[in-house]
């Protein structure tokens, strides 16, 4: 499930607030609902409607914003709109809006405003959003990317994915690393449960109690999590927790860790620490490459789940709620199903590669 963005929100709850057509309100009462977490099942149930239509509207609203969330009706035979308008549109998209409309991205309102006020093309908003449909495109969204300038790429790729879909026999492999300046934060008024109203609310302001830092490794085969908070991030804890971790598993047993290559985990100090055991291996991520460490998804998971909702009157709280959160996530964990051979991530990001070169070349204009 994508996460839903500050901007995005605030739309979806001036459909609410504002009314427009009842049955809009409802559709995007149903979308919050479903970002907040609430099942489909639940969501139904509310609102009186089927599983089937919760999804239907959650799929429209990701694909074309509030606007998906119109009726589409039909008034007869569609009007027809020319290849090259179309075309116009679609170009128009990819582009971006023009500087002198002040706009950083388009939606389909202001992109039928555009064109009937600057081109003289009048199409409805409905017609762009089902052209964006078609060719894929959501200008509403926006993702990163990050090119990884690591010499070693291709080595450190097939060597950490190798691990993932084809480890050593009998091997335990983990996926290391650290969520830093976790924040304990502290509404200034109790939340309001949902019994107040369709949702949980919150204040926007917030009291600070400090922050922790939470190192935690993943256990491939299994998705089991061992964890620990500490109050700062150095070698000497990273060894620390290194040491616990290994103790998990018997002093013979052969050890992966797949983690990130800062100087805190790839030093004299580690380096001797290694020495000491020799079952245990490291194996460094490629440079700006942190998405091929699993641990990173349950990162996001947890910030999600766990703490970013949550409303702590010190640390110590946050740092329990953390724990019991792992405690949870052990009793039936499972392992993320990793797909991508390193052949195929070699392949895509040198596509990737190729078209930013292009790219950049196509608009660079030096002054």
């Amino acid at each position: 499930m994508q996460q839903l963005t500050e901007e995005r929100r605030s739309e979806l709850e001036s459909v609410v607030s504002v009314g427009y057509d009842g049955s809009e309100s409802m559709r995007a009462q149903m979308v919050l609902a479903w970002f907040d977490g609430e099942s489909a099942a639940d969501i139904a149930r509310r609102f009186g409607a089927s599983k089937p239509t919760v999804y239907k509207w959650v799929d429209r609203f990701e694909e074309a914003g509030v606007a998906g969330l119109e009726d589409r009706t039909s008034t007869g035979r569609p009007r027809s709109v020319s290849d090259s308008v179309r075309s116009r549109i679609v170009a128009l998209t990819k582009l971006g809006p023009p500087k002198e409309t002040g706009l950083t991205h388009w939606s389909s309102y202001e992109m039928a405003k555009y064109l009937r006020r600057r081109e003289g093309i009048s199409v409805s908003h409905n017609f762009v959003a089902e052209l964006w449909r078609e060719h894929g495109l959501k200008p509403h969204r926006q993702g990163t990317f990050k090119t990884s300038t690591d010499p070693e790429f291709a080595t450190k790729v097939v060597d950490v994915v190798g691990l993932y879909l084809d480890p050593p026999e009998g091997a335990v492999v983990l996926s290391f690393d650290e969520k830093t300046q976790v924040q304990a934060l502290d509404r200034t008024q109790p939340l309001l449960p949902i019994s107040f109203d369709k949702t949980e609310k919150r204040t926007h302001d917030y009291v600070r109690h400090g922050t922790t830092n939470l190192f935690a490794a993943l256990e491939v085969l299994t998705g089991k999590i061992t964890g620990q908070t500490f109050h700062r991030k150095r070698t000497k804890e990273f060894l620390r927790f290194m040491e616990r971790l290994v103790k998990r598993y018997p002093a013979e047993q052969e050890i992966h860790v797949v983690l990130d290559n800062l100087k805190t985990h790839n030093n004299g100090d580690v380096n001797e620490w290694l020495a000491k055991h020799p079952n245990v291996k490291f194996h460094f991520t490629p440079k700006g490459s942190s998405w091929i460490s699993q641990i990173e998804t349950w990162f996001g998971i947890i910030t999600r789940q766990s703490i970013r909702r949550g409303s702590f009157k010190s640390l110590a709280e946050l740092i329990r709620h953390i724990e019991n959160y792992i405690d949870h996530w052990n009793e039936d964990a499972e392992p993320f199903e990793w797909t991508a051979t390193a052949d195929q991530i070699l392949e895509k990001v040198a596509m990737l590669d190729r078209d930013y070169v292009k790219l950049v070349a196509n608009n660079y204009n030096p002054k």
